[in-house]
């Protein structure tokens, strides 16, 4: 007998918050915007910057590794994270994993690379609005200011006392993307929650 059960969909670690995120954005009048980007692709990528690898995976990318500390470069559907001398996250659409893993091996050839698929460790939280990072500032010591996080920076840093990788958007009115590990993501959303209330009522 064939086996018919049915796979649930998958449920994303802040799926019960929705509707409260959602109230908080519709009370502040635009002033702040909170939301779960679920299921993002994440990819942890490490290799020699100065290598032949780091060119060719750039290439497969469509768009070159940032080598700047705590830049960010965009191309498409595509962003790339500087974590370290040697390391970088590369952010896609939900459901690629394979797909860019599969690109970024092929495209080092037998140069020494390491790609792992850490989609699952985290989930995205976005921050955007006017008010965004007077929120953002109530529990992080970064200076926040545009001046100095501005568009296409990123940085792991805590906030409300959260280990997050912060990434300040490059488009206008984007906010941020806060990466947070799935375990902690509720306990950061209530924070958020709480940090916003004097916009959100």
């Amino acid at each position: 007998m064939a086996d018919t059960a049915v796979t649930a969909p998958p449920r994303s670690p802040l799926s019960p918050a929705a509707g409260r995120l959602a109230a908080a954005t519709r009370t502040s009048g635009g002033a702040v915007r909170l939301a779960e980007l679920p299921f993002l692709t994440q990819v942890n990528v490490r290799l020699d910057p100065k290598g032949a690898a780091a060119d060719a995976v750039g290439l497969a990318l469509g768009l070159p590794l940032p080598v700047e500390p705590g830049t960010v470069v965009r191309a498409g559907e595509l962003t790339v994270l500087w974590l370290g001398p040697d390391e970088w996250l590369v952010v896609g659409p939900p459901g690629g994993q394979q797909g860019l893993e599969s690109r970024i091996r092929e495209a080092a050839g037998d140069e020494p690379v390491s790609v792992i698929d850490v989609s699952a460790q985290r989930t995205t939280l976005l921050v955007a609005g006017p008010r965004a990072r007077d929120v953002l500032a109530h529990g992080c010591s970064l200076d926040l200011h545009p001046r100095v996080f501005g568009p296409g920076r990123c940085a792991q840093t805590n906030l409300g006392r959260t280990q997050v990788v912060l990434v300040a958007r490059d488009d206008p009115g984007a906010g941020f993307w806060v990466l947070v590990r799935s375990s902690f993501a509720g306990y950061l959303t209530d924070w958020l929650l709480d940090a916003a209330v004097e916009w959100t009522g």
